[in-house]
């Protein structure tokens, strides 16, 4: 079996064509025209592959390679192609591209699936459009129904529906949630997004869990004014009860008790945004993530119980609304024996460890056992123009998911 690295290397670099924004940058948000070109050319090379194409009401990409037996669930893998603004080329796209060149691979060796093997591009992992991460997953899963992804609005106030349907995906939302028994077993190749399989020197990661956040987005009203004429002591700033509660995610989740236990205050937006004007509004949103639920939802409680304290003591008002509380994933212990299987035959080093990024695998794992495989990338950086996976570690990533889609499979 030989992977062919030009090949896969040259269409990661075409994949990274298709951007909004100026190379070496990736910009590549769900269902813009950018968007629906790079969706086209994945679809061309799927089908070149021999492989049977089709596409659901949401718009995630399934390309099959049947199986020689009928009426067995079969053997996913894949990932997504959208990206953030200002990103880079290999999130979500290895494992896409990864996961079509190890089908290619084993088509070219003359291997014979008992179960049908298939790639899947998950539609909208980046949270950009509709403000919330993995809506292809979530729904595949049925962890969210029709209703929930009908409500969902972009910033233009555009619906789901009518954006779906302006890029040419119909059908009713409920036909997207995939029956009982579809995949057998899910398998995702992944950059780590993290510094720690370069550090040490591993080429391969096996991921035994996915972290999940909660996230929050807390509005605080406050009093504005002349910054000049309102003397301190008579103040309700809005911005220093954001500013507060910002360290209190910080404190609280370094004071877990775990390094596994993350808390970021991502999005702080003032009004007015005056240099000279008492900020009488705040918008904050927060991200805690954890692989241990009870223990990051502790952390959520003590966040929350700080906001009430500091916004009582300063005089402001709140709102807290809770976007979502996904539970954390364990990787299903047969396909994690088969990624260590093959990585051991291959004679790859590897090191099993949790996924702190969220990823479409995290609600693949309601359906079916599932894992993930990660290979290093330059410095841990992702989701900037600069992210980078070198060619021989694609390369070894893609040889662990051949052979452990051929196990599965087989």
């Amino acid at each position: 079996m030989r992977v062919n690295r030009q090949r896969l290397m040259t269409e990661i670099e075409k994949m990274a064509s298709f951007t909004d924004a100026p190379p070496p940058a990736v910009t590549r948000v769900l269902y813009t025209p950018t968007d629906i070109a790079a969706r086209a050319y994945l679809k061309s090379l799927c089908m070149e592959a021999g492989l049977k194409v089709r596409e659901d009401a949401l718009g995630n990409l399934f390309a099959r390679w049947e199986g020689a037996e009928e009426g067995l669930g079969g053997v996913g893998t894949g990932s997504h192609i959208d990206a953030i603004p200002f990103a880079g080329a290999y999130d979500g796209v290895v494992g896409v591209l990864g996961g079509l060149e190890a089908i290619r691979s084993l088509k070219e060796s003359g291997f014979t699936p008992r179960r049908p093997i298939e790639l899947l591009m998950f539609t909208s992992e980046e949270p950009t459009c509709f403000g919330v991460g993995c809506l292809g997953s979530r729904a595949l899963s049925g962890a969210w129904n029709a209703e929930q992804l009908a409500k969902l609005r972009d910033a233009e106030g555009k619906s789901l529906d009518e954006a779906r349907a302006e890029s040419g995906f119909s059908g009713p939302l409920e036909s997207v949630r995939l029956p009982e028994g579809y995949y057998s077993a899910f398998v995702e190749l992944h950059i780590e997004q993290g510094p720690l399989l370069e550090r040490e020197d591993i080429p391969i990661g096996l991921v035994t869990a996915i972290a999940a956040p909660a996230s929050l987005r807390v509005c605080l009203s406050g009093q504005g004014g002349h910054a000049g004429a309102v003397l301190m002591p008579d103040r309700r700033d809005a911005l220093l009860a954001g500013a507060e509660i910002a360290l209190e995610v910080e404190r609280a989740a370094s004071s877990s008790g775990a390094l596994d236990t993350v808390g970021t205050t991502g999005i702080f937006n003032v009004h007015p945004g005056a240099i000279n004007s008492i900020p009488s509004r705040v918008e904050l949103g927060i991200d805690i993530r954890d692989v241990d639920g009870e223990r990051r939802d502790r952390v959520v409680a003590q966040v929350i119980g700080a906001i009430q304290a500091i916004c009582e003591r300063r005089g402001i008002g709140y709102e807290i609304d809770t976007l979502n509380a996904d539970p954390p994933a364990l990787s299903g212990e047969a396909v994690l024996a088969a990624l260590e299987a093959s990585a051991q035959e291959l004679g790859l080093a590897y090191k099993r460890m949790a996924s702190r990024a969220y990823h479409d695998s995290l609600f693949m794992a309601r359906i079916c056992p599932t894992a993930m495989l990660f290979i290093p990338c330059k410095n841990g950086w992702s989701h900037r123009p600069d992210e980078y996976a070198a060619p021989e570690h694609i390369e070894q990533g893609v040889r662990v998911l051949a052979r452990t889609l051929a196990r599965l499979a087989g």
